[in-house]
């Protein structure tokens, strides 16, 4: 029963984490259809019909854009935080760095603690300031004292950008699962996620949404306590000896347990980790979720919760990773002919799944797998609907002149648009490999949308034109390397060699970013500059103290 998600879609779910990129090479072709894994199929008809019962409810609480966009602001920060969790907590996240582990010991967990450190960052620069100073989206921050319509264009521009390319690795790995659980054809695969993620959205808004997320998240870390707890208990709970036996198992030894086994590049590392920081503090669907709790002292509660159950859940990956190594390594029950990992290094932790809780647990654990795809895909399609809907049918070309129930509307045409842009996209990828596209996601996130939003806060000298060219120039230049480098140039276009040696493009990119917004606006001695900078005093006591917040929904 094992065999039934051995092939392609775990590998494609690294696509979507950056540490499960390098974790697995992408894997390109046609699925062949396997026995039906009913235990997993019966799982996820369960979660199914249990979030489409809470998009019903959610449904009934709606009244208006608010409740649609942020769930009212009525989301408890445990909620919200274990949402934003769940986030992070993904299939990627979980197969991804587990078969890093796996592979390359030590190395795997340095950028584990690499997500992690974005978090205190987040806490004490962003949570704060960006409930006070927005409504509904980061982009309603960074246009706070700035000309409005430039500066939402191109910070929408890059949030939809990051918002497609994540549909798209996500859309593909989620297809190919359905495909193999039930036996369907790709594309009625793609169209089944496509039409769940719409329902979410469109009826269930932020608050079914949240949910959706929340008991994911509250699944998962439940199936990797079972598995840890498993694992430790095979060694009388004793870690030492658990690593000591992975050693012996692992044909590097002791060097699994220090660094330099897999990470020898100085740029790359340092790029990685840039990527995974400050890209995490750039995704829209992340940065919306501060908008959902009712003042910045929730939205750091939120932080707290989400940063606690991240790190547990880390304890468990490294858990699950070393202890796979004894399990599955050498397992003749895991491996073919030439002795290699079936369905490659994605694949250790479902393999140390079954063979800790047989049939049953795997079943549970790609059920869970599944359902991780299907709430970030919710996440993300909000996030461009807001996007749109908001930002830049609301705000910008109609200026504010648009009723809530207008908004609303153009809203769910949004999030129907993105589903059919998701479907096509999704089919269009099938084959393709797309570990370039979640790299470009997290590299545009951590090069336009960081950049402008940090600056907007915290720099009293930042212009319009300063944003915009920095933003221009962040797009364009971490689109350009990554185009020029291994996952294209080579994976994708067949050159011998790359020109940008470099996976992900953040070392130069985002830098350069910050460098072209501190010029342009040093030099931008305009009127409308002056005005800009003079703005700054009353942003920043907003920011402070909250002066004008958004208030809670009364249902």
């Amino acid at each position: 029963m094992n065999n039934i998600l051995i092939k392609i879609v775990l590998s494609l779910f690294a696509f979507c984490n950056l540490t499960a990129v390098y974790a697995a090479g992408a894997i390109e072709g046609p699925v062949e259809k396997q026995a039906l894994n009913i235990t997993a199929i019966i799982m996820f008809l369960v979660f199914v019909l249990a979030t489409l019962g809470i998009t019903w409810w959610a449904a009934s609480q709606m009244r208006s854009k608010s409740d649609f966009y942020t769930a009212g602001g009525n989301i408890k920060p445990w909620q919200n935080g274990t949402a934003i969790a769940g986030d992070f907590m993904s299939a990627a996240t979980f197969l991804g760095i587990t078969g890093a582990i796996y592979g390359f010991g030590f190395d795997a967990i340095v950028l584990a603690v690499g997500v992690m450190a974005a978090w205190p960052v987040i806490l004490f620069l962003i949570a704060e300031r960006l409930r006070n100073l927005g409504s509904y989206t980061f982009i309603d921050v960074v246009s706070y004292r700035l000309k409005k319509k430039p500066i939402r264009i191109i910070s929408s521009i890059g949030s939809l950008s990051v918002v497609i390319f994540y549909l798209i690795a996500q859309m593909v790995g989620a297809g190919k699962l359905i495909q193999l659980l039930f036996g369907l054809d790709y594309i009625y695969a793609v169209l089944l996620v496509s039409f769940l993620m719409m329902l979410y959205v469109s009826f269930g808004g932020m608050l079914a949404t949240t949910w959706v997320q929340l008991i994911k998240a509250i699944l998962l870390l439940i199936g990797g306590t079972m598995i840890s707890f498993l694992i430790l208990k095979s060694f009388d709970f004793n870690f030492d000896a658990m690593l000591a036996s992975a050693t012996k198992v692992h044909p590097k030894g002791e060097d699994i347990l220090a660094p330099g086994l897999w990470l020898k590049n100085p740029v790359s590392t340092i790029s990685i980790a840039l990527t995974m920081m400050f890209g995490i503090m750039g995704l829209p669907h992340i940065l919306m979720r501060f908008f959902t709790v009712k003042d910045a002292s929730d939205a750091r509660k939120s932080v707290f919760v989400a940063t606690s159950l991240m790190g547990y859940f880390y304890i468990l990956i490294i858990i699950i990773g070393y202890g796979a190594i004894t399990f599955v390594m050498g397992n003749p029950d895991y491996h073919d002919a030439a002795g290699k990992i079936l369905g490659g290094g994605n694949m250790v932790a479902l393999h140390v799944t079954h063979f800790m809780g047989g049939d049953w647990m795997l079943g549970f654990m790609s059920a869970v797998a599944f359902a991780t795809i299907l709430a970030v895909v919710a996440g993300l399609t909000l996030a461009g609907a807001a996007t749109i809907a908001h930002d830049l049918y609301a705000k910008t070309f109609a200026k504010g002149e648009v009723s809530s129930e207008q908004e609303m509307k153009v809203s769910r045409i949004a999030t129907f648009a993105i589903g059919g842009v998701s479907v096509i996209l999704g089919i269009a990828f099938e084959y393709q490999n797309v570990a370039f596209i979640a790299a470009l996601a997290l590299a545009i996130a951590a090069s336009v949308n960081f950049p402008i939003l940090l600056m907007s806060m915290y720099w009293s000298k930042m212009t319009t034109k300063g944003a915009i060219a920095g933003g221009v120039v962040g797009l364009t230049s971490s689109i350009g390397l990554i185009i020029l480098g291994p996952g294209v140039w080579v994976s994708v276009l067949g050159n011998a060699d790359p020109i940008f040696p470099h996976a992900y493009p953040t070392f130069y990119s985002m830098p350069l970013a910050f460098i072209v917004i501190w010029f342009f606006s040093f030099i931008d001695k305009s009127p409308q500059a002056e005005k800009e900078q003079a703005l700054f005093n009353e942003q920043f006591v907003r920011s402070e103290t909250g002066i004008g917040i958004s208030k809670a929904s009364d249902h």
